[in-house]
């Protein structure tokens, strides 16, 4: 129910679908006071540091753009301003290490060591000691 929400107040990702190929489309338009309003929280929300929203942003930011990433962040917003009212709780910020604690700690060295490899350098990691 919280898509429909976002629907309405027109901060779903646009979805555009031809020969088989999806591709990033145009989100409908909502409600000019609930666009506005949602534009400052997101403005707002993306300079307090050390949220969860301001990680989502600074994690989208680099390959998709600023409206982009400022329009999910807006998405966000709106589905947590759902689940409040719906749960009758307050809201709960994951945390600005909420990305980082998704993956494993292995996956994440495997990364950052293979960028190292790709940019020239010869490394030998051994895991920490327990």
């Amino acid at each position: 129910m919280e898509t429909a929400l976002a629907s309405w107040a027109g901060v779903c990702p646009g979805n555009w679908e031809s020969a088989g190929k999806s591709r990033t489309g145009r989100s409908r338009k909502g409600p000019k006071w609930l666009g506005a309003s949602l534009h400052e929280w997101a403005m707002a929300a993306i300079r307090s540091k050390g949220s969860y929203l301001h990680a989502q942003y600074q994690r989208i930011k680099p390959r998709r753009g600023h409206a982009r990433a400022l329009k999910a962040v807006e998405h966000s917003i709106i589905v947590a301003i759902y689940h409040m009212l719906d749960r009758h709780q307050p809201y709960h910020d994951l945390g600005a290490d909420y990305f980082t604690r998704c993956s494993s700690p292995d996956r994440q060295a495997a990364h950052h060591l293979a960028k190292l490899r790709d940019l020239g350098y010869q490394i030998t990691a051994e895991p920490p000691a327990a």
